[in-house]
């Protein structure tokens, strides 16, 4: 979820292991005897990678005889007495990357995905004649808030690069047509705030003209299913976005107080505050009591606390019911039938119709899988999942696994990698644990844990082993599940701010994280070593920097890179890497085995001189 606060009153309108030293340890018995590692949040344990030849117990993984590859090199060896003898790529961290010596293709498996997560308007530019829309404008500072040009068309652009990093699944931050005016960002109102995130939708039919039209739109999703590529696109059902000024004067909704007007630009969206006032001030100019709010999405669709609007009760008191962050909060659970708002009657871009006795729900469950009946979308991401009810979610999931087959139906020819429509669920701040999420319809839940043990990981990738025993013995417990693990995100912190200067770290992060059981999410520039952004008085507004193209073409962060799509590349080739029971061979070196049907591998961490 992306928000932003404000202390105004009228709230809902607002801006928004290390293993032993020696000699090779190999761990014979069962997991729970293995010698403990160092705390996680030890950060100041750091293994500097051997580049000697190692001796590599196996562990059984592999049969007496038969030859294995190091992926990362290409060398080969063959097992004698259970172990392979190999040295260490230069550039590899001390890493091996075992797997038989075959051309075996293995079967994707959402469980083992590698999940990409574009912030769309900060990733890539493929079109700068669309980066100006509804009037908006850029700010001449520090764009905090603005948008910065990115669209379909650049993503599109760099599907290629995101193949060669072994991403099997793209997810896109919400594409609906956002609010067109900016609200005060930040709790000091310090820039100003458009929808350039997805999260404040206006329209739910149609794209916004600077993320690019439909024909794009279907050309990313298309172009991304000819590299098996999957689409997953964000979602929201639990808010629209906010109100703005320019918003209220293109669509005829609200009111001034009277007279008020001539404290207005021709154009609203042009106010700008006074040098003592702050970009929350215009808030003062709106009678939020007149009847003509009524114009906008009406008391029936949300809980908004203005006019006749119900007004909501915080989110902490009523998670459902409640409003987050100050955005009008959709009536979802409502059973009670309800008319098109009058501004998307009266908008003639908009695709949105009338429905006969369609609750609110209903409304929004058609205009989402409206996407995915038309484009072939193969996933959502759900935002704050745990603020609508869960009947909701499972019915949302029921109509996408409809509107796919439909596609899949009436394309039979296209390129179409899933048959099964993926959900995955944004719970703040869920683990790896299985709750009732996963009976409502969810296929993942977002793991917000690992952000936190990845560093120590960085540092020395022993630190893993327990995170990557629990994680595993979890997720194939007697009752399996999936959960989708960061290590930056656009609601947290990016693992550079982590790392700060170290680019070892940014380097071997990709082991920590792409090593890990279950489905994993790579965040935009963890694999250049993306720096946070400007970021105001929201701490989230710099992680959602402009993706670092230029260093990258540059070849400043070669190495970084380099060493992530090797790792994802690999991962890619081995669901069983996040989909495989995980089993410890070795303390020193560190090894371990991953096993999903007939896919295996062994990884080793060779840490000395």
């Amino acid at each position: 979820m992306v928000h932003i606060t404000s202390p105004l009153k009228r709230p809902l309108l607002l801006s928004a292991f290390l293993g032993l030293a020696g000699c090779a340890t190999t761990v014979d018995g069962p997991a729970q005897a293995i010698p403990g590692p160092p705390a996680l949040n030890d950060s100041n344990v750091f293994c500097e990678a051997s580049r000697t030849e190692l001796v590599i117990p196996v562990g059984g993984a592999f049969a007496e005889g038969s030859l294995v590859k190091d992926f990362y090199t290409g060398n080969t060896a063959r097992v004698r007495d259970g172990q392979v003898r190999m040295t260490p790529d230069d550039n590899a961290e001390g890493l091996l990357l075992l797997e038989p010596v075959d051309e075996t293709v293995h079967a994707f498996t959402w469980a083992g995905a590698t999940v990409y997560f574009a912030v769309t308007d900060r990733f890539a530019n493929g079109r700068t004649d669309n980066d100006i829309n509804y009037g908006r404008q850029k700010d001449g500072k520090d764009e905090i808030g603005t948008f910065h040009g990115g669209d379909f068309a650049g993503l599109t652009q760099k599907l290629d690069y995101l193949a060669d990093l072994g991403v099997n699944a793209l997810w896109i931050t919400p594409p609906f047509e956002q609010m067109h005016g900016w609200v005060g960002g930040g709790d000091r109102g310090d820039f100003r705030h458009y929808g350039y995130h997805g999260y404040y939708a206006l329209d739910f039919t149609v794209p916004d003209a600077n993320f690019g039209t439909r024909e794009e739109f279907r050309t990313l999703v298309q172009q991304a299913h000819q590299r098996g590529i999957r689409v997953v696109m964000d979602v929201v059902m639990n808010h629209p976005g906010y109100s703005s000024l320019q918003d209220m004067q293109t669509f005829n909704f609200g009111a001034l107080h009277s007279g008020f007007e001539k404290h207005l630009p021709e154009h609203w969206g042009d106010w700008r505050p006074e040098s003592w006032e702050n970009h929350h001030a215009y808030h003062a100019l709106i009678d939020y009591d007149h009847a003509d709010w009524r114009n906008w999405w009406g008391k029936d669709w949300v809980r908004a606390g203005i006019a006749d609007y119900d007004t909501p009760p915080s989110a902490s008191v009523d998670p459902v019911r409640g409003s987050l962050a100050f955005l009008p909060d959709f009536k979802t659970e409502s059973t009670n039938p309800v008319e098109l708002p009058v501004f998307l009657r009266n908008k003639e871009s908009s695709r949105a119709e009338h429905l006969d006795n369609a609750t609110v729900r209903e409304y929004l469950i058609t205009w989402l899988t409206d996407w995915v009946r038309e484009f072939g979308v193969d996933g959502f991401r759900v935002d704050t999942a745990k603020h609508v009810e869960p009947d909701a979610w499972r019915e949302l999931k029921a109509r996408a696994q409809e509107a796919l087959d439909d596609y899949r139906e009436r394309h039979p020819d296209t390129a179409l990698p899933s048959e099964e429509f993926w959900m995955v669920a944004e719970v703040f701040p869920h683990s790896v644990r299985k709750t009732g999420y996963f009976d409502a319809g969810f296929d993942a839940v977002i793991n917000f844990d690992l952000q936190a043990e990845a560093k120590a990981g960085a540092r020395c990738l022993q630190a893993m082993e327990p995170v990557y025993r629990e994680y595993a013995d979890k997720l194939h417990g007697d009752d399996p599940f999936n959960v989708l693990s960061y290590i930056s995100s656009h609601d947290t912190k990016l693992f550079a701010q982590i790392a700060g200067d170290d680019n070892t770290l940014k380097k071997r992060a990709a082991a920590a994280l792409l090593f890990t059981p279950g489905a994993v999410q790579l965040f935009y520039g963890d694999e250049s070593g993306r720096a946070f952004g400007p970021t105001g008085s929201d701490p989230h507004q710099g992680t959602r920097s402009a993706m670092n193209w230029q260093a990258i073409e540059a070849g400043e962060v070669s190495d970084i890179l380099n060493h992530w799509r090797t790792l994802g590349q690999f991962r890619q080739r081995h669901p069983a890497i996040g989909a495989g029971e995980h089993k410890l061979i070795s303390q020193q070196p560190y090894v371990f085995s991953r096993q999903h049907g007939d896919d295996t591998v062994v990884i080793a961490f060779g840490s000395g001189n």
